[in-house]
């Protein structure tokens, strides 16, 4: 049973859905400044699961109370890295939570490279497995360049 039939890096909220539109993007940024969340724009050419630490493009928008901003600086992300992930991501900084409340991607590249599986047998019967993105096959100043 195939359970990612698009075929896609699926991580943060939407991941199975079509595309969001610019309009869509600004709905749910509306709705997290709403929230009062602060958001910011971040982008990856190596989005293995494990690689929550992605470049940060600007600054976290902390004042910002309007979507069309943040929507200004995702596209100046876009124009700057084409072929790269670039997701938003929403903080909720009221005391207790202080964490990550909303996360997409906005932005993939055209070909996306999926992943390997690696299997490694140890001492005994044991198999061990390891997922390897086929994006870091290349160095990272040419993995944006297919």
């Amino acid at each position: 049973m195939m359970t990612n039939p698009v075929g896609r890096i699926t991580q943060g909220q939407f991941s199975y859905l079509p595309e969001l539109t610019d309009a869509e993007i600004s709905l749910q940024v509306q709705y997290g400044l709403n929230k009062g969340y602060a958001w910011s724009v971040e982008y990856t050419d190596d989005p293995h699961p494990r690689n929550t630490y992605w470049e940060m493009f600007g600054l976290p928008m902390f004042e910002l109370r309007d979507a069309a901003g943040v929507l200004m600086e995702v596209n100046n992300c876009r124009k700057t890295f084409p072929q790269h992930y670039i997701r938003l991501m929403a903080f909720d900084s009221t005391r207790g939570v202080e964490t990550i409340v909303m996360s997409f991607i906005v932005n993939r590249p055209e070909r996306e490279p999926g992943f390997a599986l690696v299997r490694q047998e140890t001492h005994g019967r044991t198999i061990r497995y390891t997922v390897r993105p086929y994006a870091t096959d290349r160095p990272e100043s040419e993995r944006g360049s297919r």
